[in-house]
């Protein structure tokens, strides 16, 4: 046999081999997804409902939605006016903001509760007083405040008032 044909033979062996790896590999999906159904885990097909537990829904708290801006050139408001929630339930609210400025400006929003330590038992998740906001002149937006009421709030408090307050940063404005 000449060293020719050796090599033929030797690459044809090599790429059925190659050829069967890759059989093998292939046919694994379908014995792991079996494997893992049998086993109970890792199923990605079946979407499991989360449920929190942390949630008290033997009572309610009744959030009162309050805004104002200072000497700033904007209508500020929350789309409702009071919203209820169970102690550890995620709740979003949205504010909408109008700059009626014909110039940008940017502000930045200070929360406040009523009472006061009840601060302290509500925690925001998401909130536009994170960050300055800059509206261009007549611009609108709709800004959201994803919250959760700590389930350790007293039970004396039903009802929390939640107000944000818009100053102008100085030297901002007409920055985008």
């Amino acid at each position: 046999m000449s060293l020719e044909q050796q090599n033929r033979r030797l690459f044809t062996r090599l790429a059925i081999v190659a050829v069967a790896m890759f059989g093998f590999g292939f046919a694994l999906v379908p014995f792991y997804n079996q494997l893992c159904a049998a086993l109970g885990i890792n199923s990605v097909e079946r979407a499991e409902s989360a449920v929190n537990t942390q949630v008290d829904r033997s009572r309610t708290v009744v959030i009162e939605l309050d805004s104002n801006t200072h000497n700033l050139p904007w209508r500020f408001r929350p789309l409702v006016s009071h919203v209820s929630v169970h102690p550890g339930e995620l709740t979003t609210v949205e504010y909408e903001v109008v700059n009626v400025r014909a110039a940008p400006v940017t502000g930045q929003a200070v929360p406040s509760y009523g009472p006061q330590y009840a601060a302290e038992y509500f925690k925001k998740v998401e909130c536009f007083c994170f960050t300055q906001q800059t509206l261009a002149a007549g611009e609108v937006r709709r800004m959201p405040v994803t919250f959760v009421v700590d389930p350790k709030l007293p039970k004396s408090i039903s009802s929390i008032a939640l107000s944000y307050t818009f100053f102008e940063v100085a030297g901002r404005g007409g920055q985008s």
